[in-house]
């Protein structure tokens, strides 16, 4: 399981405190002790701090609770990785440095750096599901835009964002945090760049003293590889991670996910068949779930949402999902809305 250094939870539980609302529960839902969050070396499941957000943001009735948090967040508390990144000569070789050293502290965050006219910083998840998460994501994003502002004093509006989830209400928050709309419900999670930013200077470039602490990193980098394993996430997430972002495209078949994970569909019907499920089975269960993240936005026509679960009419999405839970989507929406 791909472990965090648990800064995220720390701050979401000091907001639960300071809310007064009774924060056991809460953690032990999330499967936390609380002598985990208050020990600040004590390491946690990525999973574990995902489930938390969503319990803290319901129980805080902040349903923008990754936005919020980034707002307010000192970038120093990213510990050694913001300071390999403040370093640095340039913003171009902190966002290299981001994607080598992101997994010292978030094993679950891949930061991938795309140079070119319009350079990209493109996130993606290992071993946990992307579509069960929200606030960490919307976190990771409007954190690395401060961190970046903050790198090179320069208040510059990222050319474009997006995000695989979807989100009806609280949009317009975060263009402003942003200084650009995001793109929600797309197929990547995503921070493309305007042209010349990675040779914008940082304002704390001190080559010297980074040369130390690439140093520093690489041993970490190999510590956590050596405690880790190989941490390949299980086929099941792998699987779900893919096809989330497929489902919009029209029908998934198992040849198309084979190829876009690397691999033959033979030997993904294998690996999946080592963790006791199948590929079709994978994709209903992960409809079934997604349609209930759906049915939350209480705004999304039926319409949209047999969309973005590749079904043709709603019709059909409401026949599959009587089939799933045994209720029409609209008794599971009445459902989700009585309980919130």
């Amino acid at each position: 399981m791909p472990t965090c250094r648990a800064v995220l939870t720390r701050r979401a539980v000091e907001r639960v405190r300071a809310a007064q609302i009774d924060l056991k529960p809460l953690l032990s839902r999330a499967d936390i002790a609380v002598g985990e969050v208050d020990d600040p070396e004590t390491r946690i499941a990525v999973r574990k701090q995902v489930a938390f957000l969503n319990l803290a943001a319901d129980a805080l009735g902040d349903d923008c609770l990754g936005l919020t948090l980034a707002t307010e967040f000192d970038c120093r508390d990213f510990g050694l990785w913001y300071y390999v990144l403040a370093s640095s000569e340039t913003l171009g070789m902190a966002l290299e440095r981001a994607g080598r050293y992101s997994r010292i502290g978030n094993e679950a965050v891949v930061f991938d750096y795309h140079k070119g006219r319009e350079p990209s910083q493109r996130l993606s998840y290992t071993g946990i599901p992307r579509h069960a998460d929200r606030h960490q994501m919307e976190f990771g994003i409007v954190a690395a835009v401060r961190m970046y502002r903050f790198l090179t004093g320069r208040q510059f509006s990222p050319t474009h964002v997006s995000m695989v989830h979807l989100r009806e209400k609280g949009a317009a928050a975060f263009a402003r945090i942003l200084g650009t709309e995001v793109a929600f419900g797309s197929e990547v999670d995503e921070i493309v760049f305007p042209p010349g930013a990675p040779e914008l200077p940082l304002v704390n470039a001190d080559p010297r003293l980074n040369k130390i602490l690439v140093e520093v990193s690489e041993d970490a980098l190999r510590a956590r590889r050596r405690a880790e394993g190989t941490n390949v996430g299980p086929v099941r997430v792998l699987v779900e991670n893919a096809v989330t972002s497929l489902l919009p495209h029209g029908g998934v078949r198992a040849d198309m996910v084979a190829k876009k994970l690397g691999m033959s569909e033979r030997t993904l019907g294998r690996r999946l068949a080592e963790e006791g499920v199948t590929f079709i089975e994978v994709v209903q269960q992960l409809k079934a779930t997604l349609a209930r993240y759906y049915l939350e936005e209480e705004t999304m026509p039926m319409s949209e949402i047999a969309w973005l679960l590749g079904f043709e009419e709603a019709s059909s999405f409401s026949h599959a999902c009587k089939r799933w839970t045994g209720r029409t989507p609209r008794e599971l929406r009445g459902t989700e809305l009585a309980s919130g």
